[in-house]
């Protein structure tokens, strides 16, 4: 790599620290168990997923509900940007499209000159894959289209596409090369987008967006009326214990895929990431499910407290499942809960 590429590159991991210290407070946090190269990736790999998700919320915020009419084109030319990164390792592209040399012209992004050079510096030494990368703006897309979804298959794509392959394409820089393990990967970002769900419905109301799934609502006699007006009765905890009792589903299948993970301290960091945001859980039920009046987080004390038990006894954190089927909560369409309205 020639001095000034190499400038660029270190310009750009600094960047990156800078962006996850400012907007992933519980990620910079977490990401004290990485050390070196390891630690300069995660930055990187999140502020590929920052900036994303930033330039859809800048839109999204404008008008309540009004996306700009060229976000899908800037979108496709963010797609042809992640291609250019593949296009000298081929063997890493999306195997779903064409190679990425005759997908990478006139491709740009939201990301600064200096991000993506450090982004291209993490895939090349620890070979993360395109498919992931490209699966995460498709997940972008469905925000420009979707402000409900009817149903937990919707939601769980949703999921997938947004948070799951974060996990994916972290799963190469925490030392990850068990394809079985890519599965408990993804399922620990489900799980965390699904507790950002739980967390933030009232947030996602001012923006006009209703992720909870409609018909597991109605189900429990509910309506997007009930959450406008901030409702929390029977009806309402019911529903939230479901929703909890899947994310905890999700957190503990991913426990099981933490033992594949074999650089030093991923194990670690891992599970403080899967543990303080499986945290915020528990404060919603101490706060009687309540997430109308304010977000609800993980106090700094609890953070540490959590940090210096997997320091001393991580086996007590996010422990493996005693079986490795763990399944997930379901309710059959077209169902009642039998809560009574």
């Amino acid at each position: 790599m020639k001095s000034h590429d190499n400038t660029l590159v270190v310009r750009g991991y600094e960047m990156a620290e800078r962006v996850t210290r400012h907007h992933a407070k519980s990620f910079f946090f977490a990401s004290f168990m990485l050390f070196g190269l390891r630690r300069k990736a995660a930055f990187a790999l999140y502020a590929y997923c920052r900036r994303l998700d930033d330039m859809v919320d800048v839109a999204d915020g404008a008008d309540r509900g009004a996306v700009p009419e060229d976000l899908g084109e800037r979108l496709s030319r963010a797609r042809r940007a992640v291609a250019e990164l593949f296009v000298d390792a081929p063997e890493l592209g999306d195997p779903r499209m064409p190679p990425p040399a005759t997908r990478a012209s006139g491709g740009d992004g939201p990301w600064d000159p200096a991000e993506f050079a450090a982004l291209q510096d993490v895939i090349r030494r620890f070979r993360v894959p395109e498919q992931p990368m490209q699966d995460l703006i498709s997940g972008m897309e469905m925000d420009l289209t979707q402000r409900r979804y009817d149903s937990w298959a919707e939601l769980d794509l949703y999921c997938y596409r947004v948070a799951g392959v974060v996990g994916l394409m972290m799963a190469p820089m925490l030392g990850c090369s068990a394809e079985w393990a890519l599965g408990p990967a993804a399922d620990l970002g489900r799980a965390m987008q699904l507790t950002n769900i739980l967390r933030d419905v009232k947030e996602d109301l001012d923006r006009d967006r209703v992720y909870l799934p409609l018909e597991e609502l109605a189900a429990f006699g509910l309506s997007v009326e009930d959450l406008r007006a901030g409702v929390v009765d029977d009806r309402w905890r019911g529903f939230m214990r479901f929703q909890i009792d899947r994310a905890r589903a999700y957190y503990a299948r991913a426990a099981a895929g933490i033992p594949a993970l074999t650089g030093f301290g991923c194990q670690r960091m891992v599970k403080l990431m899967g543990s303080i945001y499986g945290d915020i859980l528990r404060v919603i039920e101490e706060n009687d499910y309540d997430v109308f009046k304010g977000r609800l987080s993980v106090p700094g004390k609890r953070k540490l407290a959590l940090a210096s038990t997997i320091l001393v006894r991580p086996a007590a954190v996010l422990p493996a499942p005693p079986t490795p089927e763990v399944s997930v909560p379901l309710l059959p369409r077209g169902a009642t809960t039998g809560v009574r309205l």
